[in-house]
Order: structure tokens, then sequence, then C-alpha cells
């Protein structure tokens, strides 16, 4: 029984984290968006559900569970539509939301922060796996690395998902502290603005995924 994963495994997963947290997509609108309103534990809270909703991913990927891609293509219409009618409800919540900048007591209660936004985990956890693309994606990835770094063993399979997390956990905090620190910057008008952009291409995002169904469905 292997107990020493392939330590190869390790910056690999790290690099795969980091691709797939950075591109421009709902979690990253939602958790700038998060950041500007609410400081640093904010935008963290909204990343850490992306966070687990790819370790979800990638432990099925890692893991060889064919049926689970399978059943994703299969089930991709049905799967597409209410992610992106979600993206719609919390688009438009966002979009006629009140710009409320917390104070800096608020911000200082670190823990008293991330329990109060503890909603955005789940949120966001939500938007990560019900988006087909990017789920078919992780585990095309994983049929990718193959090639390049070899995964046999439970061990294995186990610290490429920890390291995939970790990747995304350290994409998560540096945007949510880069954010943080410029969002002094911010008045509750920019912040009307942000919310009604942020709210805006949330539904732009869900509009897409509904419309692309409905296109394959009418031909």
């Amino acid at each position: 029984m292997q107990l020493v994963p392939n330590l190869l495994i390790i910056p690999v997963g790290i690099l795969i984290g980091v691709l797939v947290s950075a591109p421009v997509g709902p979690v990253n609108v939602l958790c700038i968006q998060r950041a500007i309103e609410r400081g640093f534990w904010g935008g963290l809270a909204a990343g850490i559900g992306a966070m687990l909703g790819d370790g979800l991913i990638a432990l099925f990927a890692s893991l060889g569970v064919g049926a689970i891609s399978g059943a994703i293509e299969h089930h991709r219409q049905g799967i597409q539509i209410v992610g992106g009618l979600a993206l719609i409800v919390f688009g438009l919540t966002l979009y006629l939301a009140p710009p409320r900048l917390t104070n800096v007591q608020q911000e200082l209660e670190g823990v008293t922060s991330l329990r109060d936004f503890a909603w955005d985990i789940p949120k966001t956890f939500f938007l990560t796996i019900t988006n087909p693309g990017a789920v078919l994606g992780l585990f095309a990835i994983f049929g990718g690395i193959s090639t390049f770094v070899e995964v046999h063993s439970y061990v294995d399979a186990l610290t490429m998902v920890a390291s995939i997390m970790g990747g995304s956990l350290m994409w998560w905090l540096g945007l949510s502290h880069l954010i943080g620190r410029l969002r002094h910057k911010f008045s509750p008008t920019h912040l009307a603005y942000t919310n009604r952009i942020s709210g805006a291409l949330l539904i732009g995002f869900g509009a897409l995924l509904i419309g692309e169904m409905v296109l394959k469905a009418w031909h």
C-alpha cells in the first residue's frame, strides 16, 4: 500500500486550482462584489464555497468516477437550466440590493464577519457544481494530466484534491486581500454601481446558460 504520494502532484494540483479559479465568471464576480461591500472576510466566504465545489468535483474526477461525468453530460440540459436560473435570481437580488459598506469595527471582527457571511459559502458552492462546463472541464483536466503526472493510488488522488483546493484557496485569499485593501476608495454610490454591474453580469451569465440550451433544443 502506497503511503507517500508522488510529490510532483502538489505543485501541479496547486496550479490547476489557481487556473480553474482565475477565469472571470459568476463566482469571481460575486467574490469581488462581496469583498468590496464587506471586506476581506466577505470575499473569502464567497471563495470558500467555490473552493469546496472545486474540491468535490476534483474528488470524483481523481477517483475515476466516469459514471459521474457521463451522468453530468446526460443531464447537462437540466443542470445548466437550474444553474442559469439560480444565476438570474442571484443577479436580480444583487442588482436590487441597497449598497451597504461594512464599517471598520465589523471588518475587524473577523470570525463574526465570516459567520455572518456564511450564506455565501453554499451559494457559491451551488454555482460551482451546477456549471456543467466547469465540471466537465475539470474531468478533462484530470484526463490530460495523466500524461504528465502519474496518479495511481488513493493517496495520490487525495493529494491531488487537497492541492487543487489549496491552489483555489490561494487565489481567493489573494483576490479578497487585494480588493479588501482597495475598498476604502469606494463610496456607497460606487457600491451601488458595483452591485448593478455585478448583478447584470450574473444575469447575463445565467441568460447565456439558458440561451445555449434553448438554441440547442431549437435546432
